[in-house]
């Protein structure tokens, strides 16, 4: 190649470089800067690996020293004021885990929202201290969310497989205290995590949206109609595996999201006109306010 061809193509290409540069939003920029400069680690890596696995976990035992790890662990997570406003149950027994969640593996971490040693602490060292309205409650549900995923973070850096489900909040959610032993007041069982070791791999892993309704730059943005075609579209796309059914095109439906929508999610349908179980549990809880 001659030297004048060579800086022909070199002002080409970087005046193409140039005008790209130029016309592309800041936002477009800051992807693309974003994307060139993602990286990685063990921790990053392990966290990209998560997946559920429903109930399908063989009969092999968690050794004890790892379950006790995986809690060392979980109890690094943040928590407001360190007051850890949360109790983890640890259950073995695998009929009793079908029994609470519907699910059974090596062990079952049952995460509870719990002010309990609080208020016997307080007890304990004559200082009044009330539970009794939502704020406490909110910052609960926070604090216990927080351990259940670190949790899930720590067993996966270990090799064990889990699945964390609302499952306890199914059918009479007394069966959930009665059999745990929970306390009527001021605990709340928000999620269980089975832990073990998978029967089969997962044909594929479960996507997430991201961008679009996801993220937000500086302020919250809202969805204009071609932005909520395009979510739509997402849905649809079978090879993203964003969906919990494949089949809701010979359901007969248009969009995937018309199946979650008028089938899984249609009790949703209508808006709430009684007390549920859930709140009910609550009041009786003594996180609504003003209840006394």
């Amino acid at each position: 190649m001659s030297k004048n061809l060579f800086r022909r193509n070199f002002l080409k290409k970087g005046l193409a470089f140039g005008l790209t540069s130029l016309f592309l939003t800041p936002h477009a920029k800051a992807k693309k800067e974003s994307n060139n400069s993602i990286k990685t680690n063990d921790t990053i890596s392990t966290i990209n690996s998560l997946r559920t696995i429903h109930g399908n976990f063989t009969k092999q035992e968690i050794p004890e020293t790892e379950i006790q790890t995986i809690l060392k662990s979980s109890l690094q997570a943040a928590n407001s004021s360190n007051m850890q406003t949360y109790s983890v149950v640890v259950v073995k027994d695998r009929k009793k885990m079908k029994k609470v969640c519907g699910y059974e593996g090596s062990h079952m971490l049952v995460f509870c929202v719990d002010h309990n040693r609080l208020k016997a602490t307080a007890k304990h060292l004559n200082h009044p201290y009330y539970v009794d309205n939502i704020n406490n409650f909110i910052t609960g549900c926070t604090n216990t969310a927080l351990v259940a995923q670190t949790a899930g973070i720590a067993a996966k850096s270990l090799g064990i497989d889990f699945l964390l489900t609302n499952g306890i909040h199914r059918g009479d959610m007394n069966r959930v205290y009665d059999i745990l032993k929970l306390p009527k007041e001021n605990c709340y069982p928000l999620i269980a995590m089975v832990m073990g070791y998978p029967t089969e791999e997962p044909k594929y892993k479960k996507g997430r949206l991201e961008g679009l309704g996801i993220i937000h730059d500086e302020e919250y943005h809202q969805l204009t109609n071609t932005e909520l075609d395009k979510i739509v579209e997402t849905y649809d796309d079978k090879t993203k595996h964003l969906g919990l059914n494949d089949r809701w095109r010979e359901s007969g439906h248009k969009h995937y999201l018309d199946w979650l929508f008028t089938g899984w999610l249609k009790r949703a349908a209508k808006p709430t006109s009684s007390e549920g179980q859930m709140f009910k549990l609550l009041k009786r809880s003594g996180y609504v306010d003003l209840q006394k």
